[in-house]
């Protein structure tokens, strides 16, 4: 299976990131991708965090959901929909969904990110517990007979969410992660998890200056099961495409049967 990591610098516009969205969606499709994932924040990078909160759509209703049903419909896609806020049960608070819609346009798979992140260096400070409420499940789907785990950003940095996938063909990691914190430990990180999980790793990312001033780090990639990057993008707008493949799964597994070891 041929997939695609999608990037992008999104802003603060909806309805302007849906069409970016979009048309990078078409570019994945032409370039012959099956399976097409739009990285965190895909539908709004706000002024301010609390913005998710005035867009956030009720769980199976409204336009950013609809486009991805409808383009998923359109262009005979699987994608995974980034992340997008869907309304939580405490009035200001909303869940950072990842949904997956199958070619035929219906919804397949929601996870909620379960790790929120925090960061402060005296410079930069983010606290995603102040807007976000924490999702609890792991969440696996299936597309064409490969075996896909889901999971958003700072959730890369535990592993064992990964382990609950054990066996997974693929993982997804749609993010944004900061530039600081991206550039010692992104890379490594999606290696690691591939390697530790002799699986590919698919990590679309938000990847450039923000009209919120934000940076983010960006270098969207595929990994492959033996940690080698198979496709990467630095910065900017843009489609990175690589083939799943499940004879180089079975390859790694069989010459170094690390997965059959495990004793914890």
């Amino acid at each position: 299976m041929k997939v695609a990591a999608l990037q992008m610098v999104s802003g603060p516009d909806v309805a302007a990131n849906l069409a970016t969205a979009r048309r990078l969606l078409e570019d994945a499709a032409a370039q012959g991708a099956r399976l097409a994932a739009l990285p965190e924040y895909f539908c709004l990078m706000g002024q301010h965090d609390r913005d998710k909160l005035a867009v956030a759509e009720t769980d199976g209703d409204g336009p950013m959901q609809a486009m991805l049903a409808t383009a998923a419909r359109e262009l005979g896609l699987w994608i995974i929909g980034g992340t997008l806020p869907l309304r939580a049960a405490v009035a200001d608070r909303v869940r950072n969904s990842t949904l997956v819609y199958a070619p035929g346009g219906e919804r397949v798979a929601r996870y909620d990110k379960i790790h929120l992140f925090a960061f402060d260096n005296g410079r930069e400070s983010y606290d995603e517990g102040r807007v976000l409420e924490a999702g609890s499940e792991p969440t696996q789907f299936e597309a064409e007979g490969v075996r896909v785990g889901l999971s958003v950003c700072y959730d890369l940095r535990f592993p064992e969410l990964f382990r609950a996938y054990a066996g997974a063909d693929l993982l997804a990691v749609p993010a944004a992660f900061t530039y600081t914190t991206g550039e010692k430990h992104w890379s490594l990180l999606l290696r690691a998890r591939a390697v530790e999980n002799q699986c590919y790793v698919i990590a679309p990312a938000q990847g450039g200056r923000h009209p919120n001033g934000r940076r983010t780090w960006g270098h969207s990639m595929v990994v492959d099961p033996w940690g080698e990057v198979l496709a990467e993008l630095p910065e900017g707008e843009g489609v990175v495409v690589a083939e799943i493949d499940a004879a180089r799964i079975a390859q790694v597994r069989e010459q170094l049967p690390a997965l059959g070891h495990r004793r914890l």
